[in-house]
């Protein structure tokens, strides 16, 4: 069994991971450390929570000397990210007293200025990093390593172009790594550009599939919201984390949840940078048993303790089905992944089915419910599928005194 004391880490690194309470490294960590010390180009494919921010950040610590200017980037899609990964690098280099600065929009960029200026290592997103360069308030001509983070979210985002500027920006002597939870074609453009004899590691496991359990659900539209409140009010122990495609949705639900006295918080892309931080502050202190998100939330923040995944809607990209359902059944834990459907869920979750057929996942009865009560109207899901729009079953204060059992009976559909 390989520890971290013989992959080459220094000293002040090592006494970090161990306060950490961390004792045998990932698979990610295992294979490319040793490489990223030697100051090799790396292409890792590697899952969100498979530790991959030590991975690349051992390298940029060692080699970074304060007070010498920007000598590391990482690039990140989002402002959450950005931020946790800054947060771990600090926690990671603690013995070395490192200026490490986040760098992204939708918060004062007068602060960043100083802070630049006093930075070794700099974690961004793209459009705000870009803003710098426009203003000549970063200087990127002391970069020795550069990371890209997330890669494929970046791609899915639309920032490769903002990426590839990015890049040209930097010293062409340096070293590059590249991490992503999947390897599109694109990608692997991306790094026979810039990239010196990149070494390709996979890692790609989110989660042990013998500790997860994964289950569906067949209900009518109008009794899925009675459905979750019901299995949420029956989970005991835990932490649960409910995803939706849209924004909408994700309001409605958390609004919904708390009208049936069930302890939520919901974070999505509308939400100002400081309300998300804060939320998902009050998610992993355990002050909200029930964390409502669009994708925005699936990927890269660091979440613990999540016994149950919810998808209230099931993602149009199947992929976006595994980086959800990798957020529980983690570090030895058992987790369960619920999937509820109504009618307008069915073609993403054959997709799901077809590109992931070595997946088990069972179906559940729904049980004898009461309808949940319901404070507000959601847009029509027909209306967004396709159809009149009519109703979706959703009230304006409904008390509901009505109830339903069972699911669907017309059984033509494939998983059936």
């Amino acid at each position: 069994m390989k520890v971290f004391e013989e992959l080459g880490l220094s000293k002040e690194i090592l006494e970090a991971i161990m306060k950490l309470g961390f004792n045998e490294p990932t698979k990610i960590q295992k294979e490319s450390i040793p490489l990223i010390l030697q100051g090799k180009d790396v292409i890792g494919e590697s899952a969100t929570g498979s530790g991959k921010t030590l991975a690349f950040g051992c390298g940029m610590i060692e080699k970074a000397i304060p007070g010498k200017g920007i000598q590391a980037l990482v690039l990140t899609p989002t402002r959450e990210l950005c931020e946790q990964v800054c947060k771990d690098l600090r926690t990671f280099s603690i013995h070395k007293k490192l200026r490490i600065t986040p760098v992204y929009g939708g918060v004062s960029i007068d602060r960043q200025f100083d802070e630049l200026r006093r930075a070794e290592i700099v974690v961004a997103t793209p459009g705000r990093l870009l803003d710098h360069l426009g203003r000549g308030t970063i200087d990127l001509s002391k970069v020795k390593v550069f990371v890209l983070d997330e890669a494929d979210a970046m791609l899915e985002m639309g920032f490769i172009e903002d990426v590839e500027q990015i890049i040209e920006a930097c010293p062409k002597e340096r070293q590059t790594m590249c991490f992503s939870a999947t390897m599109y074609w694109e990608i692997k453009q991306l790094a026979d550009k810039y990239m010196k004899q990149p070494v390709d590691i996979s890692a790609t496991k989110m989660v042990d599939p013998t500790k997860l359990k994964q289950i569906y659900y067949d209900v009518a539209r109008n009794m899925k919201l009675s459905l979750l409140v019901h299995l949420l009010q029956e989970q005991k122990d835990g932490m649960a984390m409910i995803f939706c495609n849209s924004r909408r949705t994700t309001d409605f639900v958390v609004q919904n949840l708390k009208t049936n006295h069930i302890k939520s918080t919901a974070i999505h892309g509308g939400m100002s940078q400081n309300k998300r931080l804060r939320t998902i502050d009050l998610f992993n202190k355990g002050k909200a048993g029930a964390l409502i998100c669009t994708d925005v939330a699936a990927r890269g923040l660091h979440i613990d303790n999540v016994s149950h995944v919810f998808n209230y809607d099931i993602p149009k990209d199947a992929k976006d089905y595994v980086h959800r359902i990798g957020r529980t059944a983690r570090a030895g834990e058992e987790g369960t992944a619920v999937n509820l459907l109504c009618d307008y869920d069915y073609d993403n979750f054959n997709r799901v089915l077809d590109t992931y057929n070595e997946y088990v996942i069972d179906s559940v009865q729904a049980p004898y419910l009461k309808r949940a009560v319901m404070i507000r109207v959601e847009e029509s899901p027909r209306s967004r599928f396709g159809g009149n729009g009519r109703s979706n079953g959703y009230g304006n204060r409904s008390h509901g005194n009505g109830s339903y059992s069972g699911g669907h009976s017309n059984s033509q559909r494939r998983w059936n």
